[in-house]
């Protein structure tokens, strides 16, 4: 079928909700440009005059498309080397999505994205529609074919899951920033002790290579662990000269809506690292460092200006 111009304005109108939906489930943003321009090819194979509500034809192919595809992810998830993060995406990024509720900004943050792995598929989807977007369950129960009851049923459990496993992040971002820089500080000084007062006792770090660069199969545990982890990290020796292949700038940033040390070397990004900050500490590091996961931020990082990093690793 010959799509209307009308027709196909209507479908680039929501892309940017669709992109933003199939992020959150599949935790990558080629996997979400892959599952909606396929939801395109439905559209444009579709008798469109016939449907009544495109914006809810539109999310449930999505969606059918997206469950199909986090089957066949877990399947991955089991083979997955060390560590899994989702795919960064630095400040400024459309498929972010909505951030104007603390839920919406936490909905795509690393921490949320790793635990929504735990959930079932249908838990995944009726937590992101709702939490994220702000579904009614009886449209979530439309898209799953169920009714609106075992949405409601999916959502709790959830939601409960989601809320054991993290701890709310909401800090201001003055105050971040300097936690950022007091980090930074610490971490370059050469000594434990300042890193471990930064830190909440059970503090950890996670970094993802996914057997592409050397990362820890085991996340470091409790802040003694992290610190030292940390202050071996940000200290310039032959070994880290060698695997960085030049000289490495990190930049004070934002991805996933919390504040993230961005890694480059030679304009190119090989680390993203975001910070869970809370009123005791820094809770957690989760690292990015899979080359496969940050071509699409090396891209945005290259059309945008960053002025002077806070730091160089020579």
């Amino acid at each position: 079928m010959v799509l209307t111009g009308t027709q196909i304005d209507l479908f680039e109108a929501s892309m940017p909700r669709l992109k933003a939906i199939a992020y959150r489930l599949l935790g990558s943003a080629s996997d979400a440009e892959d599952a909606v321009q396929d939801t395109f090819l439905r559209w444009q194979s579709a008798d469109v005059d016939r449907i009544e509500v495109p914006e809810a034809w539109l999310t449930k192919v999505l969606t059918n498309l997206c469950l199909n595809q986090l089957t066949s992810a877990r399947a991955r998830r089991e083979t997955y080397v060390g560590q899994w993060l989702p795919e960064p995406l630095l400040a400024g990024d459309p498929m972010l999505g909505p951030a104007d509720t603390v839920e919406q900004r936490e909905s795509v943050s690393f921490a949320v994205l790793a635990l929504l792995e735990r959930l079932s598929p249908d838990e995944r989807v009726v937590y992101v529609l709702r939490e994220a977007f702000g579904y009614p369950h009886r449209r979530i129960a439309e898209i799953l074919d169920a009714t609106e009851s075992a949405s409601q049923q999916l959502f709790h459990r959830a939601k409960k899951h989601i809320a054991e496993g993290r701890t709310r992040t909401e800090i201001d971002e003055a105050a971040a920033r300097r936690i950022v820089d007091e980090f930074l500080t610490a971490a370059t000084s050469g000594r434990t002790e300042p890193l471990v007062r930064l830190l909440t006792a059970d503090a950890v770090a996670i970094g993802d290579g996914g057997g592409k660069v050397p990362a820890r199969t085991r996340p470091f545990e409790g802040a003694v662990a992290v610190a030292k982890f940390m202050r071996s990290l940000f200290t310039p020796n032959q070994a880290a000269r060698n695997l960085l292949g030049g000289t490495a700038e990190i930049h004070v940033s934002y991805a996933n809506g919390l504040p993230a040390l961005v890694v480059t070397v030679d304009g190119r990004v090989i680390g993203v690292m975001c910070l869970d900050i809370t009123a005791d500490g820094i809770a957690a590091f989760r690292n990015q460092a899979n080359p496969d996961k940050l071509e699409r931020a090396t891209r945005q990082w290259a059309a945008t200006d960053h002025g002077e990093p806070a730091l160089r690793i020579n």
